[in-house]
């Protein structure tokens, strides 16, 4: 199941730029968040974040290294703050998402798999990642 979220990349001071960000979620992954960002003609690469951490951060700062969280705002947070570095640490990006459309796809990946029901078929995993490499 995927959602077309506004984000805005925010640059400075200023209002920011308006993206669009298709996040998408599957039981086959289901720890996982993945989210893609449009802006203009151009497809910006693929984050993949933690769905729980996503959760959290709606309501407190999580997160270190490459991405972090933060609800942002008054009231507690009107919107989350996402930020992503590259793996050097080196210059990032600002998004922000607004706090009702991220609990609202976090709704929906909980009609999907619940919290606490997350489950990984190690099994089924090494059986096809054996068979890719022993066919």
């Amino acid at each position: 199941m995927s959602t077309q979220i506004a984000v805005r990349f925010q640059v400075g001071a200023g209002n920011g730029v308006p993206l669009f960000g298709r996040f998408s979620y599957d039981r086959a992954d289901p720890y996982a968040v993945r989210a893609q960002f449009f802006a203009h003609d151009a497809v910006l690469p693929t984050w993949c974040f933690d769905r729980q951490m996503l959760a959290e951060g709606l309501h407190r700062p999580v997160g270190e290294g490459d991405v972090t969280f933060r609800p942002q705002g008054e009231d507690g947070g009107r919107v989350v703050r996402i930020e992503l570095r590259d793996s050097e640490g080196g210059q990032g990006a600002v998004l922000l998402v607004a706090a009702s459309a991220v609990s609202g796809f976090l709704d929906e990946t909980y009609a999907v798999t619940a919290p606490g029901d997350e489950t990984v078929d190690v099994d089924g995993f090494l059986a096809e990642l054996l068979a890719r490499r022993y066919p």
